[in-house]
Parts: C-alpha cells; sequence; structure tokens
C-alpha cells in the first residue's frame, strides 16, 4: 500500500488553474522531491497534502484514508517549513515538545521523545537555548526534531534548506539524507533546487505549469528526460539541445547538426532504431555537456565521434573545465578534464558520446529515444 496516493488533483483559484490532474503514488518508506521553476505549483501540492489548502478535484490518501476533509492535526503528518517556524520565547526543548504538550503525552514520553530526537540530530547541547541563541542550521535541525517526534507516517519538507549559505545546505542535505537512512521514514520534499533533487531522491516529480513531466528515479531523469523541459531544467549546466535533422545512410542512421552549412555536423548512431519513424524529419539533438570531451581523451567506446569545433569562452572551476563552444553553428556546453585548456577563438578537436544522446520531437517536444 503507498503511502501516500494522489489522484486527479487539480486547484484553481479564480480562473487560474496552478495544478492539473496530478496523479502520484509515493510508496513507504520513499524520499520523494517534488522539483521545479517558482510558480509550478509543487508548494502548492505540498499544502494540499498536509491539509493547509483544499484541492479542486481529485482525491488524496494517506495509508490508504482518503483525507481530504481531514483536518492537518489528524492526518498523520509532520511539516518541516522553509521559516523554521519556532516559537522565538521558547527554548529549543519547549519548541520540540509543544506539540506533544498540545496532544496531552505524558511527561515521560515527552522526555523520552526528546533525548532520542536531540541525540538522532546531535543537539543534546542545545535544548535550554533560544531559537535566536541559534544557527540557521542548527534552527533546521531543532525544526525536523520537532516533527520527528511525532513519529508520523509522512515528513513533508517545502524547502528547508533555501535560507541557509552555500556551504551549510550542503551540509544539511547530508544530514537530512543520512537521517532518512537511519530512520527510513516516508519523505516528501519541496525543492527549486535540481542538485537537492539529485542527490537526495529515491524519485523525482518535476514539475512545470501545474504539471508533473516526469515521475522516476534520478538517474532516469537525468540520462533519459521526458521532454525537453526535464532536460532543460534538470543538469547544472543542462543538456545540450540543438536543432538537427535525421536521415538514413548506408541502412544506418544520421543526425545532421547545421545541415547546409560549411560547419555541418553528421553523427552516425547506433542503437536507436525507435527513431526510424522520424527519419527525413527534424528532431532536437541532446546531449550532456559531460558527454563532449576534449579529442585526445576520448570515450571508452569502440568508435567515439571526433569533431572540430570552434571555442567561444573557457570557464576553469578547479574540479572541471566547462567550455562553450559551437556544434553545426549552435551553441553548446562541454564539461571536460581541469587540465585542458582549449584557447577562446580557436578551434579544437572533440570527442563525442553517441551512446548518450537523446533525440526529441519538435513539436511534441517529447522524448523519442
Amino acid at each position: 500500500m503507498a503511502a501516500l496516493s494522489i489522484r486527479a488533483l487539480s486547484k484553481r483559484y479564480a480562473n487560474l488553474e496552478v495544478l492539473k490532474d496530478i496523479a502520484l503514488d509515493i510508496e513507504s518508506g520513499e524520499f520523494t522531491v517534488l522539483v521545479g521553476p517558482s510558480g509550478c505549483g509543487k508548494s502548492t501540492l505540498l499544502n494540499i497534502v498536509a491539509g493547509l489548502d483544499r484541492p479542486s478535484a481529485g482525491t488524496i490518501e494517506i495509508g490508504g484514508r482518503v483525507v481530504n476533509d481531514v483536518p492537518p492535526k489528524d492526518r498523520d503528518i509532520a511539516m518541516v517549513f522553509q521559516s523554521y517556524a519556532l516559537y522565538p520565547s521558547m527554548t529549543v526543548r519547549q519548541n520540540i515538545t509543544f506539540g506533544m504538550e498540545c496532544r496531552h503525552v505524558p511527561k515521560a514520553e515527552q522526555d523520552a521523545a526528546v533525548a532520542n530526537v536531540a541525540k538522532l540530530l546531535q543537539i543534546e547541547t542545545l535544548l535550554g537555548r533560544k531559537p535566536s541563541q541559534l544557527s540557521g542550521g542548527q534552527r533546521q535541525r531543532v525544526a525536523m526534531g520537532r516533527a520527528l517526534v511525532r513519529d508520523p507516517l509522512l515528513f513533508l519538507f517545502d524547502e528547508p534548506l533555501s535560507n541557509l549559505d552555500a556551504k551549510l545546505r550542503v551540509e544539511m542535505r547530508m544530514e537530512i539524507k543520512r537521517l532518512h537512512q537511519r530512520i527510513g521514514a516516508t519523505i516528501v520534499y519541496v525543492t527549486h533546487d535540481q542538485i537537492e533533487a539529485m542527490t537526495m531522491a529515491t524519485r523525482i516529480a518535476v514539475m512545470h505549469q501545474g504539471c508533473v513531466q516526469q515521475f522516476a528515479d534520478p538517474d532516469t531523469v537525468y540520462r533519459y528526460p521526458a521532454n525537453l523541459f526535464v532536460a532543460r531544467f534538470m543538469g547544472s549546466p543542462p543538456m545540450n539541445t540543438l536543432p538537427a535533422r535525421l536521415e538514413s545512410e548506408n541502412d544506418g542512421l544520421v543526425v545532421v547538426i547545421g545541415a547546409g552549412r560549411p560547419d555541418e555536423i553528421r553523427l552516425r548512431l547506433r542503437g536507436y532504431d525507435g527513431a526510424t519513424s522520424f527519419v527525413g524529419r527534424d528532431v532536437v539533438f541532446g546531449i550532456r555537456p559531460e558527454c563532449i570531451a576534449e579529442g585526445s581523451r576520448a570515450f571508452s567506446n569502440d568508435a567515439p565521434v571526433l569533431i572540430e569545433a570552434p571555442v567561444e569562452m573557457v570557464e576553469p572551476t578547479g574540479a572541471e573545465t566547462m567550455v562553450s563552444l559551437r556544434l553545426g553553428g549552435e551553441p553548446a556546453m562541454a564539461r571536460i578534464s581541469p587540465d585542458i585548456r582549449p584557447v577562446p577563438g580557436a578551434s579544437a578537436s572533440f570527442a563525442l558520446d553517441t551512446r548518450r544522446i537523446c533525440l526529441f520531437d519538435p513539436k511534441t517536444e517529447r522524448l523519442i529515444v
């Protein structure tokens, strides 16, 4: 039985439809991330699951029980907010136990729960402090502790790391993932940060304009994006998506970038039989930046495609070198070895790993292969 099931859910404010026919099944113990740009509807969806807002249509089941008309306090959920939502006049201990006191949990049980959670989150020494005496990361741990003492069926996280600096975000990301591994809780986590989504989730729901564009494990979302939006949103930098044409040549398929130009590129494809119906038609050619390497360091496959391409800009980052180049006249990005420095304004040799490309239908924008 799924811990959370969402069926045909929509939300409308007057004439504005912010969620459109959402359907998700989240299994017990999963870490599901709702990711997408601002305004895509992910926080609205989380608020509806939490009972803070009502759907215009559709059903929500938590633990097999329809909860559309169940108040938030009776949904067996716990929510961690972006703003932490701690009571400033209370100590850490009081913030954690406040909900238990409202539910008249015996004092001995409260003390045991606080001790367990404080040890789990490593905040034992902070229990006597007030929120103003805590760092951002410590406040977030307290907010998580307040949720954990409830031992709910479902944890909801609404962009909990967005107020933290970059270094602390990485640390807290690891803490939350480690916490999930320890307690095996079911978590639904909202973020606009696709790095958080890729590193934390067991499955990712990519949202755009109120719709779920793709719901799959991180590797599938990254390697086989369902459409051009997912391809261009997931990844930093995102997948290169270039206008191209698919042709047949010597009983095989060839994708042509910049057809008719002096710098036209023809890439022979193998294993893309599902695209034969697009022969003679326009396609969108997709390739990740890491699948474009400096030419002398070709990929391990037996026949990487070697090309010459003009280099426009080079950005050393320490761990890698980002190169802005042109493929068949179209702009593209390559992620190459940090010790390689192509010369801007000159041509350089590059190898393309054609085993890991994607082709999209330019009309529907959906993945072909």
